[in-house]
């Protein structure tokens, strides 16, 4: 009963909360405020020097990453206009000839230049990228896993595209072939006019264009470099002068060795061959020429219609081949090779009733 009574008296001589002290907010004092200024303060003087270091860090990547890729893309260029200029030497002379134009120097120099231009700089910017993430503590093995695994999807999924892609490269640091040459590719045949990292468009002889992906191509059969051959030839009877046919296709070649354009498309004298085949009643005689490239068809166009005017006028004759007829003498009987015609030809002549077979007589027997 005591202790009841001193609680009593006790809890009458404390004073009572209100509920308006309860529930007004307190207000921060000016102690406060410092001491939270001054643990800013210091967290920041603890780790300013870190801050720092990581943005010189991040700062002298990028400007280092800058410089590189300058440097590398003039490096680039450089060397590209240098094998122009090497090019251009030669031009005029006899290598010159064999070699591709200036134009297609030029396209191919561009080619080469803009490919490597932009391979270096990923390979430049990519590498400072995983560098600055890596400075601020970022960890790089999912990303690049991700990156890994996502490559090898698209490699998968686009191989074809890959394999045109890096065929088209070769080709074009191979100098397999240029706008303007005439081309094999087996898939298809014609003119190149236009070289692409992924496909190449031919022009075919009907005026068709054909787009030829880089992957398909197995081989290429470039007609439009060096020289080419201009071969014909000439059936002859074998009865005649060879020394005759000979004398006449030198002076037909001659001729044509000075004429304009011939002597321009002419690469090397016309030469006669000789006999490519000897038969029974025809000879065949064999010339053959360098040309221009892409122009031996119309040398050896030319060519027929030479030897063909000067055979006339020199009472030579060119035969078709090996079942050429020969032509009758003079005054004989055509008809003196024909067989007479058969008595069993008829069916009413004596020899034929005579040969025909018996009639078997009728059956009489029942």
């Amino acid at each position: 009963m005591s202790l009841s009574v001193a609680d009593a008296v006790l809890a009458a001589a404390s004073p009572s909360p209100t509920p308006s002290e309860s529930e007004s907010p307190q207000v921060p004092s000016l102690r406060d405020a410092q001491e939270s200024a001054t643990n800013a303060a210091g967290w920041v003087e603890e780790n300013w020097s870190t801050w720092l270091a990581i943005g010189l860090r991040v700062l002298l990547i990028v400007v280092i990453a800058v410089v590189l890729r300058v440097i590398v893309r003039r490096a680039i260029t450089k060397l590209i206009d240098r094998m122009s200029r090497t090019g251009d030497a030669v031009d005029g002379t006899a290598l010159g000839g064999l070699l591709v134009n200036a134009e297609r120097r030029r396209q191919r120099s561009q080619a080469i230049g803009s490919v490597l231009r932009s391979v270096a700089s990923f390979l430049i910017l990519g590498t400072a990228a995983l560098m600055v993430l890596g400075t601020f503590q970022i960890n790089l093995a999912p990303l690049l896993a991700s990156a890994g695994v996502a490559g090898v999807a698209i490699g998968f999924g686009a191989r074809n595209l890959v394999t045109d892609f890096l065929s088209g490269v070769f080709m074009i640091l191979e100098d397999q072939y240029g706008v303007g040459d005439t081309v094999d590719a087996g898939v298809a045949t014609g003119e190149v006019i236009e070289v692409g990292l992924r496909v190449t468009k031919l022009r075919g002889d009907n005026g068709e264009i054909w787009y030829v992906r880089n992957g398909e191509v197995k081989r290429i059969g470039n007609l439009s470099q060096g020289w080419a051959t201009a071969n014909v030839d000439v059936t002859v009877r074998s009865d005649e002068d060879l020394e005759r046919v000979k004398a006449t296709l030198d002076e037909v070649a001659e001729k044509m060795g000075k004429e304009e354009p011939w002597n321009e498309l002419l690469w090397s004298p016309v030469e006669v061959l000789g006999l490519d085949s000897v038969l029974l009643d025809s000879m065949v005689v064999r010339v053959s020429a360098k040309t221009m490239p892409g122009k031996s068809l119309t040398v050896e166009r030319e060519l027929r219609w030479r030897i063909k005017r000067a055979f006339d006028a020199a009472g030579i004759r060119i035969v078709g081949g090996a079942t050429t007829p020969e032509d009758p003498e003079p005054g004989a009987d055509p008809t003196a090779a024909v067989a007479p015609p058969s008595a069993y030809a008829s069916s009413v002549s004596p020899q034929s009733v005579a040969a025909s077979p018996l009639t078997p007589p009728p059956n009489t027997t029942k």
